[in-house]
C-alpha cells in the first residue's frame, strides 16, 4: 500500500459554465475526478469537519453538499434565490449565505439543515466572511457598493461601509485588525478598521504596464497567517498581485492564467491556488518563492476554490 505523504491536500473547484466540480489532488496536481453538480455552481467550501463540501448552485437556488468520501452529492441545503457566496462560523454549525437576486444573507443551521433567519442587506449581495472572533459577519452588496457589518448574535446590520464600485470579496487578517475589500469596477482594495467600522484606513490601487486600469479588476483575496502578504487576483488583467500588508505596496505582479478569480491556500500555506475562468485552469503558486509553478486543466469556467487534508 503507498502511503500518500503528509503534504498532499485535496481542492475542488467549481466550474461554473461546465456545471461540475473538479478534484485535485495536490501530490500530483492531477485532477482525480470531475462531479456533476447543478447549474452554475459558484461559491464553495468544505465543512470545519472536512466532511463534506458545500456549493452553491445559483440557478438551482440551493447549497448541495458532496460527500467527501464518495465524492458525490448526497444532500442540500436550503438558501434563497441564486446562491452565491458563503462562510461558516468558527464552529461549522451555521452558514451565512448571500442571496444575490433577493439581496438578502440567508441563515443555516447545518445540523439541522434548516433556514432559521435571513438579514435584509444591500443590492446583490456576494462577499461573505466571518469575524476571527465570531462576533461580526460582513457581506459585501455589489450595486450598493458597501460593506455591511452585522451582528451574528442580533443578526442587526450594525454598520455599513462604502467602499468602491462592485465589492466583490472580503477577508480579515488572522489578527482581526484589518479588514479587506476588493472592488472590481472601482480596481481597488479598500482596508478598513473593524474596531472602528466606518473608517477606511487604506485604500490599494495596481498599475500594469500595457495594460487599461479597467482590465484591472480585483476579485479573490488572501492574505497569509501571519498577516504580512496579501494575495490579489485581478480578473482579466491575468496577473495576481503581491502586497506588503505593512506597506500597502505592491510588491510583484505574477502572470496567471485567464480572468483569474478566487484562491485558496494549502492548509500548509506552502501553495496557494488560483482559479482562472477564460483559460479553464489552475494556477499554483509557491507562497515562498512567489513565482507560479504549475498550471492544471479543470472544467469551463472554473470560479471558486476549497482545499482540506484528505
Amino acid at each position: 500500500m503507498t502511503v500518500a505523504p503528509a503534504s498532499a491536500f485535496v481542492a475542488y473547484i467549481s466550474n461554473e459554465k461546465g456545471n461540475t466540480v473538479s478534484v485535485i489532488d495536490t501530490d500530483s496536481w492531477t485532477v482525480t475526478k470531475t462531479i456533476k453538480v447543478g447549474q452554475r455552481p459558484r461559491g464553495i467550501e468544505f465543512t470545519r469537519d472536512g466532511k463534506f463540501v458545500m456549493v452553491a448552485v445559483g440557478d438551482d437556488d440551493t447549497i448541495q453538499v458532496i460527500d467527501t468520501k464518495t465524492q458525490e452529492v448526497t444532500d442540500t441545503l436550503p438558501s434563497g434565490p441564486d446562491p452565491e457566496l458563503f462562510t461558516q462560523d468558527a464552529a461549522g454549525k451555521t452558514l451565512y449565505v448571500a442571496n444575490e437576486n433577493d439581496n438578502t444573507v440567508t441563515v443555516i443551521d447545518l445540523a439541522k439543515r434548516a433556514r432559521i433567519g435571513d438579514v435584509q442587506v444591500g443590492v446583490e449581495p456576494e462577499g461573505m466572511t466571518v469575524s476571527p472572533d465570531g462576533k461580526i459577519l460582513i457581506c459585501t452588496s455589489e450595486t450598493t457598493n458597501m460593506a455591511h457589518f452585522i451582528d451574528t448574535g442580533t443578526r442587526q446590520i450594525v454598520a455599513n461601509v462604502l467602499v468602491d464600485a462592485r465589492p466583490r470579496f472580503a477577508e480579515f487578517k488572522r489578527d482581526g485588525s484589518e479588514l479587506w475589500v476588493s472592488a472590481e469596477i472601482g480596481g481597488t482594495v479598500s482596508i478598513i478598521d473593524p474596531a472602528k467600522h466606518e473608517e477606511v484606513i487604506g485604500k490599494i490601487k495596481f498599475a500594469i504596464p500595457g495594460l487599461r486600469n479597467e482590465a484591472i479588476q480585483p476579485v479573490g483575496i488572501g492574505i497569509t497567517k501571519d498577516g504580512k502578504t496579501a494575495f490579489v487576483a485581478l480578473g482579466p488583467a491575468n496577473r495576481v498581485a503581491v502586497v506588503d500588508t505593512a506597506s500597502r505596496e505592491v510588491k510583484k505582479y505574477l502572470l496567471v492564467g485567464q480572468r483569474v478569480w478566487h484562491m485558496a491556500f494549502t492548509p500548509d500555506e506552502k501553495y496557494l491556488l488560483v482559479t482562472n475562468g477564460v483559460s479553464n485552469d489552475v494556477s499554483v503558486i509557491d507562497v515562498a518563492a512567489q513565482k507560479v509553478i504549475k498550471t492544471i486543466q479543470v472544467g469551463e469556467l472554473p470560479w471558486g476554490i476549497t482545499i482540506a487534508q484528505p
